[in-house]
């Protein structure tokens, strides 16, 4: 079998590293020594290559090479495009989690290894017994998000020493256009300021999450290790009001393949690194100058503004205070999301969860996570959903701008705004994935003049911004329903200069700003999870009612036929739009014998846990009806569809039906 060139290529590359690696230079020198003091003697001879071969083999020099060097066949996906370049692998587990083992990698560029051998001191699961086998747990899995790349550990069940031992293969490409495919020197790596960021999840026996620590790992101390490779702990901080305390200890090792020739001194390395937090320090000094300068000139304009929501910074779960302005980025989901109202669907499928709060008092902890941490746990605060959301629409080319203000009975909330090119206003419910048109009150108008009704439930908005725009509420009132959304009116709106705030938010000015994570495909297979939640739910409805003394008879005819409700009501989600009920209705006209009834019962949810799920459609008293029915020819049915987006998020719609004889 013949090699394409390239292939060839890399083949020889690979063989070349792995003989470096194991110093075949030194153990020949050595073999060539030890046979030339053998051969010296009266007997002496010319040495022969035949001879020296005979003298690797016996020494195991030849074995231990094949031995090591292992080649797999890769399988291309099925439906792969011909002709495209392999893709390098981003993520793999090492069987032996002390050293690193050829994988399907590319010989030309050059990869972090970063392995996770292990955690330690998490205190807080001290006395958490051992899990007996096939019992559910609680379980920790480690995130990590590098330089446009996603990984995650498997679950590893909560304990004070946690058995997290994976290992991850970062690929290390430069900014610069045509450097992708050109090997970063140690000049190159040590200019690049994006961190390793790890985000550790706790999952319970409920599959109930929560953030335990998000972290900021600079790998650059790599780049003075003689071998290519060093070993650390790194300390991992609470979240949120304890972002002080240490949650636990992670032994993380580093390696750099292919090593570098020359590494660089570990001065000239923490100099760089004092260099970049000077300069992010000095930035984020200036900035807060002009906002307190900003500010002041803002409560000159009307006394009451003290009072307006306006919100310059805000604190993230690690307690760094930032510019508000640096939550929203530009964020293209690819193919993952389809349009603008797909994304809102996408988003209110997080779940709402505000941050917790240790003690009493009735306070509202602020904590507004960075994308990564959010995206993980699976659930937010609104402000969170709003940033979201606004990344999203401004990815789909949207005008789009996340609000802070006030909603019913006065709570403070965010949500998001877009403005047209024919200058209507938009508003956005990142929570729900409901849009209101706003359309302003005219105070100044007749009193006879017809004016438009509020249709959302925001009542005040104290500023607006996004990536690039930051503009305080200046008008004599704040409500929404009185409020003109027109930005370039300084009477109306005023506006931070947009140069202070790039300084701040633009991507690789300042360190301390973590970068954006792309979004991950499902990995659920949507038909398994609808399949496998109904097979539960008819199990659970059919030993409802045998405590009750009624037996259960399916109709899966009718089962089938509610599936096309479910897909309607989910696009009417996405879209606003509702279609396909009337086939729905001639169906079940079909499948229902004259003098008989039909009744039916649709509910939604964020999750996939059926006890759960049937705990709470028996709240209902329409489907307890449906669930308890009792009569002549009694048949039930039941629907289970799970649709699944980015993230894992899940919108898993059920519905309970019967038909039974109807009798006068």
């Amino acid at each position: 079998m013949s090699l394409p060139p390239e292939k060839a290529s890399e083949l020889r590359q690979i063989i070349h590293n792995h003989l470096l690696k194991m110093d075949i230079h030194g153990k020949i020198q050595e073999v060539l020594a030890e046979t030339l003091r053998d051969d010296q003697g009266p007997a002496h001879r010319t040495l022969s290559e035949t001879d020296f071969l005979c003298a690797l083999r016996r020494r195991g020099i030849v074995d231990d090479v094949m031995k090591d060097l292992h080649f797999t066949q890769v399988e291309v996906p099925t439906g792969a495009e011909t002709g495209s370049p392999p893709k390098p692998a981003t993520h793999f587990v090492d069987k032996n989690i002390t050293h690193l083992e050829k994988t399907n990698i590319d010989p030309s560029r050059r990869y972090l290894y970063l392995q996770v051998l292990g955690g330690k001191a998490f205190l807080e699961h001290l006395q958490e017994p051992e899990p007996l086998p096939g019992q559910v747990c609680s379980t920790f899995t480690l995130f990590l998000h590098f330089r446009n790349q996603r990984f995650r550990s498997k679950p590893v069940p909560c304990s004070c020493e946690p058995d997290l031992k994976e290992g991850f293969l970062l690929e290390i490409h430069g900014d610069g256009t045509g450097e992708g495919g050109k090997m970063a020197d140690a000049t190159t790596m040590l200019s690049m300021c994006d961190p390793v960021h790890l985000v550790l999840i706790r999952t319970d026996t409920f599959s109930e999450t929560a953030l335990v620590s998000s972290h900021f790992l600079d790998w650059r101390t790599v780049l003075a290790s003689p071998s290519g490779k060093t070993c650390f702990a790194v300390e991992l901080m609470g979240v949120g009001s304890e972002c002080k305390v240490p949650a636990g200890v992670l032994i993380v090792s580093l390696e750099l393949y292919p090593p570098l020739t020359e590494t660089l001194s570990t001065d000239i390395i923490s100099t760089q690194q004092s260099l970049n937090r000077q300069r992010t320090a000095e930035k984020e000094r200036l900035f807060l100058v002009y906002a307190k300068q900003w500010w002041r000139e803002f409560l000159e304009i009307r006394p009451s503004h003290q009072s307006k929501m306006v919100k310059i910074f805000a604190q993230d779960e690690n307690g760094v205070n930032r510019p508000v302005c640096s939550y929203v980025r530009v964020l293209r989901a690819g193919r993952l999301l389809e349009s603008p109202r797909q994304a809102a669907r996408f988003v209110s499928l997080l779940a709402h969860e505000k941050a917790p709060v240790v003690g009493g008092g009735g306070g509202k902890q602020e904590q507004w996570c960075s994308l990564l941490a959010f995206l993980c746990r699976g659930k937010g605060d609104c402000e969170d959903h709003a940033t979201l959301l606004c990344s999203l629409l401004l990815g789909f080319g949207l005008d789009a701008y996340v609000c802070v203000g006030t909603k019913t009975k006065g709570t403070p909330h965010t949500w998001v705004l877009t403005r047209g090119t024919d200058g209507s206003i938009t508003f956005w419910e990142s929570l729900t994935g409901h849009r209101y048109l706003h359309q302003a009150i005219d105070p100044d108008a007749p009193p006879l003049a017809l004016q438009p009704k509020p249709s959302s439930p925001y009542r005040t908005v104290g500023c607006v911004f996004n990536h690039h725009a930051f503009l305080a509420n200046c008008q004599p009132s704040d409500a929404v329903e009185l409020c003109v959304f027109d930005f370039q009116n300084q009477s109306r709106w005023k506006a931070m200069s947009e140069e202070a705030l790039k300084s701040v938010t633009a991507p690789g000015t300042i360190t301390s700003l973590p970068p954006l994570p792309p979004l991950c495909a499902p990995s659920l297979d949507p038909a398994a999870a609808s399949n496998q939640l109904e097979l539960e739910m008819r199990c659970l409805v059919s030993e409802h009612r045998k405590d009750l003394d009624l037996a259960t008879v399916w109709d899966d005819h009718l089962s089938y036929l509610l599936s096309s409700a479910l897909s309607a009501y989910e696009l009417e989600r996405c879209t606003g739009v509702s279609c396909g009920n009337e086939e729905f209705q001639d169906a079940v006209r079909r499948a229902v014998p004259d003098g008989h009834t039909f009744k039916g019962f649709p509910i939604h949810f964020l999750h996939r846990n059926a006890r759960r799920a049937f705990a709470t459609c028996l709240r209902s008293p329409f489907c307890e009806e449906i669930v308890h029915c009792r009569g002549d020819h009694v048949r039930l049915a039941v629907r289970a569809r799970v649709f699944a987006y980015p993230e894992n998020a899940c919108a898993v719609w059920l519905m309970f039906a019967c038909k039974y004889r109807s009798v006068l």
